[in-house]
């Protein structure tokens, strides 16, 4: 450990006092120390000065669930290789992840492109692998609807932003009619970003300075004109946050700023003019009421620093990391409290946890690699595998090697069943606010839902309508009509026919079972590329194996269905013919 001369000549001092201590010990002295101190004050406790020192220099214990968190690289099977990532020096991730696709900037000639792979097609990449190209200059940012896993958003040095509809089947050749079009940036665009809690809503900052509010619920393809333009700005914003409700806005600017925004008046409610910190990137801290911003100190060092979001005139906390020239990349995850901060041109990912008392930043540890990352990706929360304990996902783009390596942070539990403490309920694939509700005022937290398995069905797109279980000319009473009625009406959902609602519940479930055992991250399991490796031929086979037992299951199950459906229709007609 590093000591400038005070600390050194206080530990000397400290080490003669400890010796004298020792000294009148062993000639049986009186060893009552003085209950004053070195200029004649009363102290407030008994304790020689030695052994205070001694015991501040070891920090006090901190009890946490996340103590042990470490980092589990994936398999070189398990990541993406020969992927051409983009070679553009500006600072952004480059990388979008959601629980279906992985979207990657990539080199193109003659303007500018990315890549979009399903989740499950790991290995080595396809050369001519189609691309996702209309842009007429680099693409600089890409972002993933948070509602819509096959809707994601591009902006580029064209100055234009771009919305494209991913198809669900594999891209079987180049994408390059986009679904709508958004034209009013005067230069390059750097960054967009969706609002969390309200649908259609998109916000993009470039470098005319300009933040623009979008209204993506219009007919339009060709959007020309923003609900709102933000023009507080005297330099190029450098990134931009959210808090957890959508209703305030954070942003870093190359003029040394951090402004929070009332995003819909575009008033600046808080701004940091503190110059012992250049901040780069900004990030809200779930609802902590504190921002968090990564940057350079005075000399240099990347410096994290935390802000109260009422106070900006002074941070809370500052920490120098090191003296590398990267950019720091904050995340936040609310639910775990947990900030991790990746470096772009190293390969070491650390991470705290946030607390509201003092200290705010505990350090836990450090995932260290050998492998420097470009850019970064990271999977929300409702595509981890629970299973495994993972409380984080990132995807590392390394240059270096043409790879994206998944690395996943886990908590160490002996236990195979679901762990409710690491899960709480978190934000859902379904927007609380729609785009007009949040422009006139509304402000409501995102829609939470639990990561138990089977508690609930997570999907953006409506699943393929149920086939009826027999003959839907079958006989009915008004009885049995209105029932049918009354429940379609309590439920939201369409009325059933009789046959379904006569049918066992557990029918309804093993219908439920089959659609989610047909799709593998969205994919039809039909669908998936042929196996490149011996193990995959061999995971094929099992999986083939597993789904002709359940399917022989499910035609057992069927037979007898269709057994006690005979039975009540012949029971329904011979009731009929009674009266």
């Amino acid at each position: 450990m590093e000591m400038n001369l005070g600390q050194w000549l206080g530990v000397q001092d400290c080490r003669q006092q400890e010796r004298q201590w020792n000294r009148r010990a062993s000639e049986e002295e009186d060893l009552t120390w003085p209950l004053t101190d070195s200029v004649g004050k009363s102290c407030a406790f008994f304790m020689p000065p030695f052994l205070s020192w001694k015991m501040s220099w070891h920090p006090q214990y901190r009890s946490s669930k996340f103590r042990h968190v470490f980092g589990k690289p994936a398999s070189k099977e398990n990541c993406y290789d020969s992927v051409p990532i983009t070679r553009s020096v500006h600072d952004n991730h480059f990388c979008a992840v959601n629980p279906h696709f992985i979207a990657v900037v990539t080199e193109c000639a003659g303007g500018g492109a990315f890549l979009v792979i399903p989740l499950h097609q790991t290995g080595k990449l396809d050369p001519h692998y189609p691309k996702v190209c209309g842009h007429r200059g680099n693409v600089l940012d890409i972002k993933w609807n948070p509602f819509d896993d096959f809707e994601i958003a591009s902006c580029s040095e064209d100055a234009t932003i771009k919305i494209w509809d991913i198809p669900k089947q594999l891209l079987a050749r180049n994408l390059t009619a986009c679904r709508k079009e958004l034209v009013a940036h005067s230069r390059r665009v750097g960054l967009v970003e969706w609002h969390p809690t309200a649908a259609n809503i998109l916000f993009s900052s470039g470098y005319d300075y300009k933040v623009m509010v979008w209204n993506l619920d219009t007919k339009e393809s060709v959007i020309m004109s923003p609900v709102k333009t933000i023009n507080c700005h005297q330099d190029v914003i450098l990134s931009m946050s959210f808090n957890t409700n959508g209703s305030l806005l954070a942003t870093a600017c190359r003029d040394r700023k951090i402004r929070v925004l009332d995003p819909r008046a575009g008033a600046v409610l808080q701004e940091a003019s503190y110059k012992g910190h250049r901040a780069n990137k900004v990030l809200f801290l779930g609802n902590l009421k504190k921002l968090l911003s990564t940057g350079t100190s005075r000399w240099n060092n990347r410096q994290v620093a935390l802000w109260d979001q009422d106070d900006l005139s002074v941070p809370l906390t500052e920490e120098d990391l090191d003296g590398s020239s990267g950019v720091l990349f904050p995340f936040y995850d609310a639910d775990t409290n947990m900030l991790y901060v990746v470096g772009k041109g190293d390969g070491n990912i650390r991470y705290y946890e946030v607390s509201a008392d003092k200290p705010h930043l505990n350090y836990l540890t450090e995932y260290r690699s050998y492998n420097p990352q470009k850019g970064i990706g990271v999977m929300p929360k409702r595509g981890l595998d629970v299973s495994s304990c993972e409380i984080f996902r990132f995807y590392k783009l390394i240059t270096t090697k043409s790879l994206i390596e998944p690395v996943s942070m886990i908590v160490p539990r002996r236990s195979e069943s679901y762990q409710e403490d690491i899960y709480p309920p978190t934000a859902g694939a379904q927007p609380s606010l729609t785009a007009q509700e949040w422009l006139s005022g509304m402000n409501k937290g995102p829609v939470l839902v639990s990561l138990r398995p089977g508690s609930e069905l997570l999907s953006t797109r409506p699943l393929p309508p149920e086939r009826p279980l027999s003959n839907p000319m079958a006989p009915t009473s008004p009885l049995l009509f209105n029932q049918r009625e009354k429940l379609g009406a309590e439920d939201g959902r369409r009325p059933f026919s009789l046959l379904e609602e006569k049918a066992p519940r557990w029918a309804a479930e093993h219908r439920l079972e089959e659609k989610k055992t047909w799709l593998t991250n969205g994919f039809d399991i039909f669908e998936c590329p042929p196996p490149k490796t011996e193990n995959e031929l061999l995971q094929m086979f099992y999986r083939q194996q597993d789904e002709i037992r359940r399917l022989r299951e499910l035609v057992t199950q069927r037979e007898v269905q269709a057994k006690q459906l005979e039975l009540e229709i012949k029971n329904l007609r011979m009731g009929s013919e009674r009266f």
